[in-house]
């Protein structure tokens, strides 16, 4: 399926497709599959990828790890051991470790500690089976992607890459650096500079300050509701990502990024109980700042609802996704992280 329009909400045309067609701004929020249609095929994998543009998002999001020999893959961690086959591959048990991975001791299988050439002897699973079993009937049919194949795809079919870089200080202190790589990979696609359907994203700080004296693809500064970016305490600043959002914040985030993805309940906080309670006013003032709002993460499943919005029975039943979807495009919201893309364009139409 080839899109012919590429939503961005820029407003300026970007260039021709490989399909001949023209990219173009027209309609908002922005939907992005978050790690693919992950709610329905094993994330981080092209069918997750392909469903997701086959249901109309506008942007593929693929999480960035490197390998040993310094390949971008897609995975959401590091630690790879709930997303593939490895730990039942005999021929890797000796490389089962334990790292500390930014504040965590993690056990397991690590992509730095594979070549890309290995790792593409392992295959996908399902990382959310309790909720999401329907999916684990996906289990083993697909190899890891490189950061390369889904460039190659996303260009073919006219939508735009949103790449997070993962732990990029854990790397770095092994002396790999996504910086490079990263730009070098997407220049390679033809996507240098702002007019292209690329945003960058990152928890951390130090590597977007980085990458915005190089260049002026679009940068996203991703924030949770708790916690500081990793790279602030060793360097002493100390900024939780509450400090970071509150009083001039948003004007020091706008010197480097371009906008700001937030944990959803910094928009629309929950009480105790789980329940929905009055938004903030976080939106209205990054827009103030200049910074598009791109909140993550929309699943569909009563886990991750409102109370308000959850189903009778269990947690891995869906709720109204649709609902709380709207709630969000009507705070203005630029774009959305979500799993189950179908949904969030379904929830642009009226009604």
């Amino acid at each position: 399926m080839h899109r012919r329009d590429m939503l961005i909400g820029t407003g300026a045309l970007l260039g021709a497709c490989a399909t001949g067609a023209r990219m173009s701004a027209e309609t908002k929020p922005l939907v992005i599959a978050h790690r693919g249609a992950s709610g329905e095929r094993p994330e981080h994998t092209l069918a997750a990828y392909r469903l997701a543009i086959a249901q109309g998002a506008d942007f593929i999001e693929p999480d960035l790890v490197l390998t040993k020999d310094g390949h971008l893959v897609c995975r959401h961690e590091n630690e790879i051991s709930g997303t593939t086959d490895v730990a039942h591959r005999r021929e890797f048990a000796s490389r089962r470790t334990k790292k500390t991975v930014d504040w965590d001791e993690v056990e397991g299988w690590f992509t730095e500690d594979f070549t890309l050439a290995e790792l593409k002897t392992l295959r996908c699973r399902e990382r959310l089976p309790q909720l999401r079993p329907a999916n684990t009937a996906f289990d083993g049919q697909e190899a890891i992607p490189t950061f390369d194949e889904v460039c190659a795809l996303a260009k073919a079919e006219c939508v735009g890459v949103y790449p997070e870089t993962k732990h990029p200080t854990h790397f770095e202190k092994r002396g790999q650096s996504f910086d490079d790589v990263l730009l070098d990979t997407l220049a390679r696609h033809g996507w240098r500079d702002a007019s292209a359907p690329v945003f960058i994203q990152s928890f951390e700080t130090g590597n977007l300050k980085r990458l915005r004296a190089r260049t002026s693809l679009r940068l996203i500064q991703l924030c949770a509701a708790q916690g500081m970016p990793f790279d602030h305490l060793p360097t002493g600043m100390g900024l939780t990502y509450a400090d970071m959002l509150r009083g001039d914040g948003m004007k020091r985030i706008a010197a480097y990024a371009d906008g700001v993805g937030p944990e959803k309940s910094l928009i629309v906080p929950r009480d105790a109980e789980g329940r929905s309670i009055t938004p903030t006013d976080l939106v209205d003032r990054a827009h103030a700042a200049g910074l598009k709002v791109h909140p993550w993460t929309f699943r569909a499943e009563n886990h991750f609802l409102p109370l308000e919005r959850r189903s009778a029975g269990t947690p891995a039943v869906r709720g109204d996704l649709l609902g709380e979807l709207r709630q969000f495009y009507a705070l203005g919201v630029d774009g959305v992280f979500v799993d189950f893309p179908a949904v969030a364009v379904a929830a642009r139409q009226p009604g």
